[in-house]
């Protein structure tokens, strides 16, 4: 399998500067308070990529020192892990040496939108809030390219809908680039042309609510609670999966 870079566009550019500044200075970090309620969609995302790792070939999209692709590739997968960061590949592969796992990772700076990976690679693709930085529409079709038959594409993704949220990343723009955009339901309906299943999974609406207690005792069994009511609340009013902070996509060739 390949592993060339072609030259950037120049929103591909935009992207790999802002990138390489997250990476390099921890711009994110200060956003990181946020995640303390998303346990339960790290949780499903993790539990679909980690079924039956060994010997499969994996594709990451978006990765470094914290990505999936190290765990995997302990577990027993063959494991790369792109990204259009140089600095984030860097990052990924001095780890991959400290970690022992050079021999079943490897990492490569590529636009994911035009992979250089031949037909039928890889029998998973995932990646953790990527799609939002990418023309959907070529990611879909490049992602299904080099799926083999029955492969699985996961992806776990913020949603646009929320006008809270909305109101709040409009307060922060440093902590995102110009050009990403959270998934709009459209953007999750489109996977369907490109794929023989399609199922989506959303979380994190009213356990946003818990934030405040991040830091309490309580927090655990308090966002616990809320997390069920959001799986109740989606399941009686789908509606409401749009206003979700999170969706899981889980896609099969």
């Amino acid at each position: 399998m390949s592993c060339v870079a072609d030259a950037p566009s120049s929103r591909q550019q935009r992207e790999r500067d802002f990138h390489n500044e997250s990476f390099a200075e921890g711009t994110r970090a200060r956003a990181a308070k946020f995640y303390a309620v998303h346990r339960s969609s790290q949780a499903a995302y993790d539990g679909l990529i980690h079924d039956r790792p060994a010997s499969r070939d994996v594709l990451e999209y978006g990765c470094g020192r914290g990505s999936a692709a190290f765990d995997l590739a302990a577990a027993g997968a063959r494991v790369t892990g792109i990204d259009i960061s140089d600095v984030a590949i860097d990052l990924a592969t001095r780890r991959a040496a400290e970690l022992g796992l050079a021999d079943r990772l490897r990492f490569c700076v590529m636009d994911a939108e035009r992979l250089s990976f031949e037909d039928a690679s890889f029998d998973l693709v995932c990646g953790s809030a990527i799609l939002h930085h990418l023309d959907c529409a070529r990611a879909y079709g490049e992602i299904a390219r080099v799926l083999r038959p029955g492969g699985r594409a996961v992806f776990v993704e913020a949603l646009g809908h929320n006008p809270l949220i909305n109101l709040y990343r409009r307060r922060t723009p440093r902590l995102r680039s110009v050009d990403e955009q959270p998934l709009r339901i459209a953007d999750l309906e489109l996977a369907r042309r490109y794929f023989a299943e399609a199922r989506f999974e959303y979380f994190h609406l009213a356990s946003l609510a818990a934030l405040p207690l991040r830091r309490q005792r309580a927090f655990p069994a308090v966002v616990g609670a809320l997390e069920r009511a959001d799986q109740m609340l989606f399941r009686r009013v789908p509606y409401l999966r749009r206003h979700a902070w999170m969706a899981i996509l889980a896609l099969t060739r």
